[in-house]
């Protein structure tokens, strides 16, 4: 009988609204899905869902998961497992993070716990909180988009672009005193430009922080005058990609957005994590548009975490998957028919 066998494919995640951002605009974004099983017919799911940005695409991660000996995987051997997939080539975080989802997912049921208690983290039901993420569009749309998340306490409202201060003024005719947090994906140009938003912004007293104000190649002493002037928090996301970029990040930001389809799975995840925990910086878990797996994978590092920003699997009406709820934005297992893992099984 053989051994580990792999099987991957794409999905195709529609959005409820279009999704647009300071890089541009989608209405569906492709995933690839990962499934391992093991000899005894154990399974475990991975995703990964990834970004030009970081130098992946779809046909990166289904070339890089061809290559692959699924008899070399292990759901009792992790670190011999993601060693072994490191050996296959440098870099391809977001393909390697899908093995390693899956990976966790069945060790987590081979050893009948869910793979947040595997970690030894544990999980606080009630305790975690997600945002619910307000894209680019006309304040007319932004209005409609507020209403529909009446539920959600607190709002993530993306930004630079040049109708940013209407977009804000429309989400507040609907929701005056929600705690927004801001996401300029890069879109500042200049640190005057920079600063003189983060000014406007900070006069919203519900205004929590700001992700990403400039780009990642924005000159360090540019960087350095910024947080020295901010009156907001500055988060840093498209900068902090990994743990190694984290001496970088300490110097020019004041919390970091961690993912997994950029760190590298749960595994790269929660080192990205705690090296900026140690350095006395928050950290926050966050997204790209996912379906449950990659969402559940990353709750499963909650308690790592100051803020959280999960809400890929909920901008979507397809979703293949089944795993934690968000009901009011509050992240819960409760409901989950898995127990083992990461919590979820296909639809």
């Amino acid at each position: 009988m053989r051994g580990m066998q792999l099987k991957f494919w794409r999905s195709e995640l529609k959005l409820t609204h279009q999704w647009t951002i300071a890089r541009g605009s989608a209405s569906k974004f492709r995933v690839v899905l990962v499934e391992l099983k093991d000899r005894d017919g154990l399974i475990g799911y991975g995703e990964t869902a990834p970004s030009r940005r970081y130098q992946e695409t779809i046909e990166t991660v289904e070339a890089f998961l061809s290559h692959i000996d699924p008899e070399k995987l292990s759901f009792s051997d992790l670190p011999g497992s993601l060693k072994y997939l490191e050996s296959i080539a440098p870099g391809h975080n977001s393909a390697k993070g899908a093995v390693d989802l899956a990976l966790w997912d069945g060790a987590g049921k081979a050893a009948q716990n869910a793979t947040y208690d595997l970690l030894g983290l544990g999980f606080r039901e009630g305790a975690h909180k997600t945002s619910f993420s307000i894209g680019i569009d006309s304040p007319e749309v932004i209005r409609e988009k507020v209403k529909q998340a009446e539920n959600y306490p607190i709002l993530k409202l993306k930004v630079g672009v040049h109708g940013d201060k209407e977009n804000l003024k429309a989400l507040r005719e609907i929701a005056p005193t929600k705690t927004v947090r801001v996401d300029a994906n890069e879109g500042w140009k200049t640190k005057e430009q920079a600063l003189g938003m983060l000014e406007w912004l900070a006069e919203d007293k519900n205004v929590e922080f700001c992700e990403q104000p400039m780009a990642t190649n924005t000159a360090p002493e540019d960087l350095a005058w910024l947080k020295k002037r901010s009156p907001l928090p500055l988060m840093a996301d498209e900068s902090y990609v990994t743990a190694k970029d984290l001496e970088h990040c300490a110097e020019f930001f004041h919390a970091v957005n961690v993912k997994l389809v950029k760190a590298g799975g749960i595994s790269g995840g929660m080192e990205a994590l705690k090296a900026a925990r140690k350095a006395g910086m928050k950290t926050m878990l966050g997204c790209m548009i996912e379906s449950s797996v990659l969402i559940s994978a990353a709750t499963q590092l909650a308690e790592l975490t100051n803020y959280l920003d999960l809400d890929g699997n909920i901008l979507i009406s397809n979703d293949p998957f089944q795993g934690p709820t968000a009901e009011n934005g509050i992240i819960s297992f409760r409901n989950a028919d898995e127990k083992f893992g990461l919590r979820v099984k296909p639809r």
